[in-house]
């Protein structure tokens, strides 16, 4: 998709060429700043009863007298913020997908102003209306016809707009590499799929991989990781990925992501319903990768580094059980309660491999506990760290990436439920607050760096009609990585 800003001539968005035209209007009148045609156009419409002035609202029309291009849409945003502006041209797109538009202009007026934050919004709306999975289906319908957007801007805010469009591409290609991974059937996204994945992203520049084997994690004595793996057919493999775009001597973040390309939940194993999105394990996986590729777009001065323990989790004559003590890479030993409680057990292993690297902060991603979907739904992820200013950085990150999170607890006395006569921990608590303990036992490996944890079992796809992963959160860590840059840059 060719994206583009314009500041238009005299005549405005009335007379820019293109083969649709997308109005965004906000407030309970027609915008006096819209040119005259337009003006009189979305009054007639509101007069008509064909529009009306409040969000989500649509209205098209064609051949608008005064207005060069042939089809033009009316789409009413809440109010004047980047969010609402996504919303409303969403709605829009929804209105001229199926027709002949291949060269798309969008225009507001008396909503967001068309800067950095309300570009990206247009890229984000635009890369979620035309997203088609068809990598396992042949039979899946054709791409649209849209080829171009353009986004028209006033002359103050061209550069800031160019900048936005930069940035929103990059992290919609991130987004779409997750997506399209996570879609990908569990026979086809197995952990060599995603080590090779992630070797296609060394091929950009200041990006190495290494993926570590089996063999690699015996000599590192990751007890933990390895006893998941144990009940698999599938090689287990440990993805490295660094990103160097800072001098050496500047300590990295350190992104972990849950790797399960697909979760019987082993021994104790699952409901059959719904088991068939178990593919969707290894989201956390999937957004350390869409990450990486935003990275490589965007080439900022920050070093990340990225750990993806991947493995299936499988009932076998060999798998872990109930009962089981297993010790990790830490040291610590854990009894494993409940085999399906297994992605705390692979990323503990890897959150302490991650001290190697001496952080600035780690941050893991994982479709962690169905509690954490009950207790927030699938609108935010669930955020725990025991840093205010690390969790204040992620919080304003997901909301200027529109993938926002909300912070849960982490008290002490949530650990208590983790307690085991047979080890030092046991891998679950009780069912209450079950997303915390869950954190709570991810803690336990993070004393030596600040951490945060994003438990995404909510938002990292969706069920029903709309069936699919969303690349979440790969804005937010993107985001949060980009500020970081700009802090570092600026000497904050």
């Amino acid at each position: 998709m060719d994206f583009k800003t314009l500041v238009p001539g005299a005549g405005g968005a009335a007379a820019v060429a293109a083969d649709a035209l997308v109005v965004v209007v906000a407030g309970d009148a027609v915008p006096a700043a819209l040119p005259k045609a337009l003006a009189t156009a979305c009054q007639q419409a509101v007069d008509a009863g064909d529009f009306e002035l409040k969000a989500g609202r649509t209205a098209w029309l064609t051949g608008v007298a005064g207005v060069k291009a042939p089809r033009v849409v009316f789409t009413h945003a809440a109010d004047a913020s980047a969010a609402a502006f996504r919303k409303a041209v969403a709605a829009g797109l929804a209105l001229i997908k199926g027709t002949g538009t291949v060269q798309l202009a969008v225009a507001s007026a008396g909503a967001a102003e068309p800067d950095a934050a309300s570009a990206e919004a247009l890229v984000a709306a635009v890369a979620e209306a035309t997203y088609i999975y068809r990598a396992t289906k042949p039979s899946a319908a054709p791409a649209g016809k849209l080829k171009g957007v353009t986004l028209l801007v006033g002359k103050a805010q061209a550069d800031a707009a160019e900048t936005g469009l930069k940035q929103g591409q990059a992290i919609a290609a991130g987004v779409h590499l997750a997506r399209e991974c996570a879609n990908r059937p569990g026979n086809v996204c197995t952990p060599t799929y995603l080590a090779q994945e992630a070797k296609k992203l060394a091929k950009a520049p200041r990006i190495k991989v290494e993926v570590l084997e089996r063999k690699d994690c015996e000599k590192l004595g990751m007890g933990s990781f390895l006893s998941v793996a144990q009940g698999s057919d599938e090689p287990l493999k440990f993805i490295v990925l660094r990103y160097s775009g800072a001098a050496k001597t500047a300590a990295p973040v350190v992104l972990v992501g849950k790797g399960i390309t697909f979760d019987t939940g082993g021994i104790s194993l699952k409901p059959g319903a719904e088991m068939d999105e178990m593919k969707y394990d290894m989201g956390g996986a999937a957004s350390v990768l869409g990450t990486f590729k935003a990275l490589a777009d965007l080439q900022p001065a920050i070093n990340v580094v990225g750990l993806i323990p991947a493995t299936e989790n499988m009932p076998s004559g060999k798998a872990v059980k109930p009962g089981d003590v297993v010790t990790s890479m830490s040291g610590q030993t854990i009894e494993i309660l409940n085999t399906d409680a297994e992605g705390r057990l692979i990323l503990c292993d890897a959150l302490t491999y991650a001290e190697r690297f001496k952080p600035a902060a780690v941050v893991d991603i994982a479709t962690l506990t169905g509690a954490c979907v009950i207790a927030l739904g699938h609108h935010r992820s669930g955020l725990f760290s025991p840093d205010d200013a690390l969790a204040a950085e992620l919080l304003a990150a997901g909301d200027k990436g529109q993938d926002p999170a909300w912070r849960m607890p982490t008290d002490a006395e949530y650990d208590e439920g983790l307690k085991s006569h047979y080890a030092d921990m046991a891998n679950i608590g009780g069912r209450a607050g079950g997303a915390i303990t869950a954190a709570m036992f991810l803690k336990r490996y993070t004393g030596k760096f600040l951490w945060a944890h994003l438990d995404i079992a909510g938002t990292a796809w969706k069920s029903g009609a709309a069936k699919g992963a969303t690349g979440r959160p790969v804005p937010l860590l993107t985001h949060f990585l980009l500020s970081r840059a700009a802090a570092r840059a600026a000497g904050r």
